[in-house]
């Protein structure tokens, strides 16, 4: 008898347990919403999101702190005490950041803007806001098994002037380049602003609410579901947009499939613009949408595009498509950050509203040195002209003209030269099969400016500042 007890009790227990594996690991969130915003409106919803999604997330096991309204310094204080709760916790932690507020790009960064911020030049954003890749770092800085960073914060830009100069909505952040195990939503596409809605939360956090309270669903299905409902919500105006380099299941509630498998299933082989068309033809044309916004490939909004153009549905994808590809192109120009991957960004885009900011990235870095690696360098001999003429230490002269280039260099006045450091020895310039190769190795010494830049294309980057790679802003480097 008294076995018998011991086995009703200790069954069900075991079911219960054994349906709930995704709750086995520590689960802690931050929840920031900001909507009284001091020099510009305050936004009606992101209060109400934070509040929404605190008491989700606390359901699904996460233990939640919320803050809402949070000046520059608060917001900093906030993400270290929260970096620090998930180093207590752990390397089996899952850290979960929602933020719901104003968000903006500068020069290819995304910014979150604090409730004082109030900037009189696009150049105060990186001074007063912060920046999201700081707050990525500072996750990934503690050991921790997944992050997810959740942001409704591609509203519109509340900055008439800062509107002239930089970009829509906000820039990609690729999380399959960075740490593993990590997942990165937004409430719409590269590029494209998000609304605030007319209800008690913005369209993302109302979607987001429902998919993630359905148990036993992997987050990445979670949020296909979440581009649907937006994409429906906002007729096609605003589709959500994420990222994934996880490599462990999660779930936000655990379910009778939760326990179905222990890591991602495989993606699925990319379709061809061509499968896709065979697909999507014959379709009743809202089906055919449904389908291109769960799967959310360039092929799938081309072939719909073509099957749809002219009907307001097909011109919608034909504009994703457009500015995905630009935000694709400009984050491949972000990360090279070189004046040539500017303007190539610039023939293929002339008109578009990152123009501006191209240019002036092109601006700075006018004097930067040269960098790239000897084995990468090499031109034809036959075409060696400086094509180049806002940087000209790029390019290499040819052989009959390094004597007359070097000479005057080395004539210049440098009063007090640094001395060169031992073992470090000059680029050189040698012909092979035809081939001008510069082999250069690291600078060891920047030069202080003491005239016009020399442009010898033999890395002495008359002009240079030290400390700044030429005088040009590093990758983030503000």
């Amino acid at each position: 008898m008294l076995r018998r007890s011991l086995l009703s009790l200790i069954v069900p227990a075991a079911i219960l347990f054994g349906a709930a594996p995704a709750l086995a690991e520590s689960r802690l969130a931050l929840v920031i919403g900001q909507s009284a915003y001091k020099s510009v409106p305050a936004l009606p919803n992101p209060a109400n999101d934070a509040r929404a999604m605190s008491q989700m997330l606390t359901d699904a096991g996460f233990a939640v702190t919320t803050a809402s309204d949070l000046s520059q310094d608060e917001m900093r204080a906030r993400i270290s005490d929260f970096a620090g709760q998930v180093a207590a916790k752990g390397a089996d932690s899952v850290a979960l950041v929602f933020y719901a507020g104003h968000g903006l790009q500068i020069d290819g960064e995304n910014y979150l803007v604090p409730v004082d911020v109030d900037p009189k030049r696009e150049a105060d954003i990186p001074i007063q806001a912060v920046r999201l890749n700081d707050i990525l770092n500072t996750l990934t800085s503690v050991p921790s098994r997944m992050r997810i960073v959740l942001l409704d914060a591609c509203r519109n830009n509340p900055f008439p002037e800062l509107s002239k100069t930089a970009g829509h909505g906000l820039a990609i952040v690729d999380a399959r380049i960075g740490a593993p195990g990590t997942f990165v939503s937004f409430s719409t596409s590269p590029g494209a602003e998000a609304e605030d809605g007319s209800g008690a939360n913005s369209p993302y956090t109302t979607a987001l609410l429902a998919s993630a309270k359905e148990p036993g669903i992997p987050i990445e299905d979670t949020f296909k579901r979440v581009r649907l409902a937006v994409n429906k919500a906002t007729d096609g105006r605003q589709t959500p947009w994420d990222s994934s380099s996880l490599t462990d299941d999660f779930r936000f509630m655990a379910g009778p499939s939760a326990s179905s498998a222990a890591t991602p299933a495989p993606a699925a082989a990319k379709r061809t613009v061509d499968e896709w068309k065979r697909e999507l033809q014959g379709k009743p044309i809202e089906a055919a949408n449904e389908l291109m916004v769960v799967d959310g490939t360039d092929e799938a909004y081309e072939a719909f595009a073509a099957i749809f153009a002219g009907t307001p549905r097909g011109l919608q994808a034909r504009d994703w498509l457009d500015r995905h590809r630009r935000m694709v192109a400009w984050n491949d120009a972000i990360l090279a950050n070189t004046a040539a991957a500017y303007r190539g960004f610039l023939v293929l885009y002339p008109d578009s509203d990152l123009t501006a900011t191209a240019r002036k990235m092109i601006e700075r870095l006018r004097y930067r040195l040269d960098l790239t690696p000897a084995a990468a360098l090499s031109v034809p001999a036959t075409n060696v002209a400086l094509a180049a003429p806002t940087c000209p230490c790029n390019a290499a002269p040819p052989p009959d003209q390094q004597k007359a280039a070097i000479a005057p260099a080395k004539k210049r006045a440098d009063p007090d030269p640094p001395p060169r450091r031992a073992g470090k020895r000059p680029p050189r310039v040698v012909v092979e099969d035809d081939v001008v190769v510069v082999r250069r190795p690291p600078p060891a010494v920047v030069y202080e400016p003491v005239g016009p830049p020399i442009g010898i294309g033999i890395g002495i980057g008359g002009g240079g500042y030290r400390g700044h790679y030429g005088g040009g802003y590093r990758r983030g480097g503000y």
